[in-house]
């Protein structure tokens, strides 16, 4: 891959490329255990099932076979889906898509800033190689998307906006799927208020989509909001994947995907480097293969870790009290030079042996684009204590939209 001098009109400035990803909007795992996972990630972790995962319709679906659950979206604010959740047995029947050996991740999925950027990257990509899995609009969610294989195998989405969930909770229903996309779509498309009148005037009911229903009992008192577990999802990401070839996955991230490294660490002899779309230290980390060995993790998976903000310092300390209480296992395998930017961390595993990474704080980017020298970042302990003082950039993030449950 190299770059060229083209550049391209994106809502009015020059880019090197005919998009710009903005942020993580969501993110997937292929699942062995998937009840299992929707307990942790729903029950445990508090993601709310948005929709049911439902691909019987599907060419390649097999009518004969019992596969069991399908899978689930689910959500943690207004956004349709923040992860999603699939059955492993179900994908790997799938033939309009493929999944490396050891690649457990469903997707990786950035969102972009208008339809026109989706388009115009579909373009891009076929011009320059870009190995693409498919384009259109899926639903549930009613992204328009394209999506892309990295160099080793994981599936990126790029995608422009995503249905937004109100405060009655509801998703669309399945009759309003008939705008989906198969295709590249032609531009202009109709706004959402458009569909909806159309819809209303088919004589669709738009409010007979899927509510969702909590397990446990709203008792914890979070920032004055009773809930149901002591803390609150407020970001997810970043992603930690683990690839054969550094310096390849981190030239397709940069040169073709826009992202900028914001550093790189050298662990037991190991290259690994950090990579950012937007102000916080980091969305996606690289590391090396071997290292899956060296820190005790599954070599099941290319995931090392995924990252969960939650609302608070005082947020994570109870987490990690709440979710070892129920028997979740946290573990001490990463250390802290291997999450710059972020300082008190912890690590649980997911049932299918995933590494969930909770956090309460990710260092900002300035207009000047550098990152603070390793000498000025906080100091993490192994005792933590009650409260920290603030650093320069806490609390400096975008607050979380809408109410906490």
């Amino acid at each position: 891959m190299t770059n060229n001098d083209k550049r391209y009109n994106v809502g009015g400035v020059m880019l090197e490329r005919p998009f710009k990803i903005r942020r993580l909007g969501h993110f997937g795992f292929n699942l062995d255990k998937i009840e299992e996972g929707r307990a942790f990630y729903g029950d445990l972790l508090g993601f709310k099932v948005s929709d049911l995962a439902d691909f019987s319709r599907a060419p390649w679906f097999p009518k004969d076979a019992d596969l069991g659950p399908q899978g689930y979206f689910m959500r943690y604010g207004t956004d349709h889906h923040a992860m999603v959740l699939f059955s492993k047995k179900v994908m790997d029947h799938r033939s309009d898509r493929k999944f490396a050996d050891g690649v457990t991740i469903n997707q990786i999925t950035w969102q972009c800033g208008s339809l026109k950027e989706i388009a115009d990257a579909h373009t891009y990509f076929t011009d320059h190689q870009v190995r693409i899995q498919r384009v259109g609009r899926d639903m549930p969610g009613s992204n328009w998307h394209t999506y892309v294989y990295d160099p080793d195998g994981h599936t990126n989405e790029l995608y422009y906006g995503i249905e937004q969930i109100g405060w009655n909770q509801l998703s669309k229903p399945h009759a309003l799927y008939y705008r989906g996309f198969n295709e590249k779509p032609p531009l202009p498309q109709m706004s959402e208020a458009a569909e909806l009148k159309d819809a209303a005037e088919k004589g669709i009911n738009i409010l007979a989509g899927h509510k969702p229903n909590g397990n446990l009992s709203e008792t914890y008192d979070v920032d004055g909001v009773l809930l149901a577990r002591p803390f609150k999802i407020t970001k997810i990401g970043p992603v930690s994947l683990f690839v054969d070839d550094v310096d390849t996955a981190e030239r397709f991230y940069t040169e073709r995907l826009g992202f900028i490294r914001s550093e790189e660490a050298t662990y037991r002899g190991a290259r690994c480097v950090f990579l950012r779309c937007g102000a916080e230290h980091h969305t996606l980390g690289l590391f090396p293969k071997e290292l899956r060995r060296t820190l005790g993790l599954s070599e099941r998976s290319s995931c090392m870790s995924f990252g969960i903000e939650l609302g608070s310092y005082a947020q994570l300390r109870e987490a990690i009290a709440f979710l070892k209480s129920r028997g979740v296992e946290i573990i001490d395998a990463i250390p802290p030079e291997l999450y710059p930017g972020i300082d008190y961390s912890a690590f649980a595993l997911d049932p299918d042996g995933h590494c969930i990474q909770l956090y309460y704080y990710m260092e900002q980017i300035g207009w000047d684009g550098r990152v603070r020298p390793a000498s000025e970042r906080r100091k993490v302990t192994s005792s933590w204590p009650e409260a920290l003082e603030p650093l320069a950039d806490t609390y400096q993030d975008q607050v979380f939209q809408g109410p906490l449950g």
